[in-house]
């Protein structure tokens, strides 16, 4: 028993000291972040996040062109991401033959190995000019005198732009999404599914109204790791977004991210202010993804409760 007894005092101080040096690390982070930025911070104020000029050489620096292109390219992939990575999931637990399950399920999984920057290669010389070529005329000549809709898909069509960006942010978050959703589906009690098939349910209500209400914390965590990952990508992203400073409400137009404005012009930041800038815009990536984070637990504590009252 004394054994026992110490065995458990060292596990519990272990397991607290792992604890605390996380939370060591995320304040070490934001003080560095805050530290480096602080010339920018006293220099422009709050408008550093509205204002649209990016000018080294009058050292005048906004974030607001590098934040809209992060939110947009992030929205376009969890927007293609999220239902075609929830289909493949529900296809490898429920309808796919079992001699397939495997090998397709490995395929999926082997594009969260590939090197961002591999994706970036392809999306520049293969994706990029297919879509030039291919995709965006028609669909610009489609929507040329619908309202809104103009605007949204305007030309010219350049191939690299916010859209292609999203579409690449897509294939990458896709097996983060996949692998854990196939994961948690896999947990559903069995009892469960037979119970409502037995109630005469079809194979759409089974997964519409027992898997996926089961499932949905797990499903939901997998979407934020996804949507972390589509944050905060660099390489990728800095290959096919055009890296231009400026806002267009087309989709097929340039634009850049806080990731990649980062990584261009870090190496040549020269200047009282240029440098600090370009940490403010990682401070601001940083409160982004923990206000992401923040923002998915209280959904799940949501909807946690509203499920204890329903039952």
């Amino acid at each position: 028993m004394p054994g026992n007894l110490g065995s458990d005092r060292t596990f519990r101080f272990m397991s607290l000291a792992c604890a605390i040096g996380v939370l060591l690390m995320f304040a070490g982070i934001m003080v560095a972040l805050t530290y480096g930025a602080w010339p920018s911070i006293t220099a422009f104020g709050f408008s550093f996040l509205w204002t649209d000029i990016w000018n080294p050489v009058t050292q005048k620096f906004g974030a607001v062109v590098p934040i809209y292109g992060t939110v947009v390219t992030s929205f376009i992939a969890m927007l293609i991401a999220v239902p075609v990575g929830i289909g493949i999931a529900i296809f490898l637990t429920e309808l796919c033959p079992r001699s397939l399950r495997r090998p397709i399920g490995i395929a999926v999984e082997l594009l969260a190995g590939i090197p961002s920057i591999i994706y970036g290669i392809w999306g520049l010389f293969i994706l990029a000019p297919f879509l030039q070529k291919y995709v965006m005329p028609p669909v610009i000549d489609a929507f040329s005198n619908v309202p809104v809709l103009s605007d949204l898909f305007a030309g010219p069509p350049y191939g690299i732009g916010m859209f292609t960006a999203g579409l690449i942010l897509a294939i990458m978050i896709l097996p983060f999404i996949t692998a854990v959703s196939r994961d948690v589906f896999l947990t559903v009690p069995p009892v469960l599914k037979e119970a409502a098939y037995g109630l005469g349910a079809t194979k759409w209500e089974v997964e519409y109204y027992v898997v996926l209400p089961y499932a949905r914390g797990g499903v939901v965590g997998g979407i934020m790791l996804a949507l972390g990952r589509a944050l905060g990508e660099t390489m990728a992203v800095t290959f096919v977004i055009g890296n231009a400073h400026r806002i267009s409400p087309s989709l097929f137009a340039p634009a850049t991210t806080i990731s990649a404005a980062i990584a261009n012009e870090f190496t040549e930041a020269v200047g009282a202010l240029y440098g600090p800038a370009l940490i403010e815009l990682g401070l601001i990536l940083f409160f982004v993804t923990v206000i992401v984070l923040a923002a998915a637990q209280y959904m799940l504590y949501q909807l946690d409760r509203r499920t204890g009252a329903r039952t």
